[in-house]
């Protein structure tokens, strides 16, 4: 890969960690965290239909910090390997990861052939 190509998909990685930082402030209405968006929650049931509408946004809520603290790992440890000279390359296998992937995927961290091996080790295949 070369300097031009990693550059550009640096640019692209910080560009998409500022980017979900943003949209996490935005849908915690600022700095609330998890504590203060289920206090928020808590406070505005009144009723018990209330209630349990609070608790499911409050679940779905979680499951969205999830997988955008998930993904948010993801783009740093790219931008780690980026820095320590190894992007592009499977961090399973070795071989170089295929442009066409990283484009559309730009923290790969796997081939296709070891991120399916992956999936379907971890019980995450379809």
């Amino acid at each position: 890969m070369t300097p031009q190509q990693t550059q550009a998909f640096r640019s692209q990685l910080e560009q998409q960690r500022a980017d979900l930082l943003a949209r996490i402030r935005a849908q915690r209405g600022g700095a609330l965290g998890r504590a203060e968006a289920a206090a928020a929650h808590m406070d505005r049931t009144d009723v018990d239909d209330s209630r349990v509408q609070a608790a499911i946004e409050r679940e779905a809520e979680f499951a969205m910090d999830e997988h955008e603290l998930a993904e948010l790992a993801l783009i740093d440890a790219a931008l780690e390997r980026i820095a320590g000279g190894s992007y592009g390359q499977c961090i399973d296998c070795g071989v170089d990861i295929p442009a066409a992937r990283l484009q559309a995927a730009p923290a790969a961290a796997r081939c296709i052939a070891c991120q399916e091996k992956y999936e379907r080790s971890h019980g995450l295949a379809v």
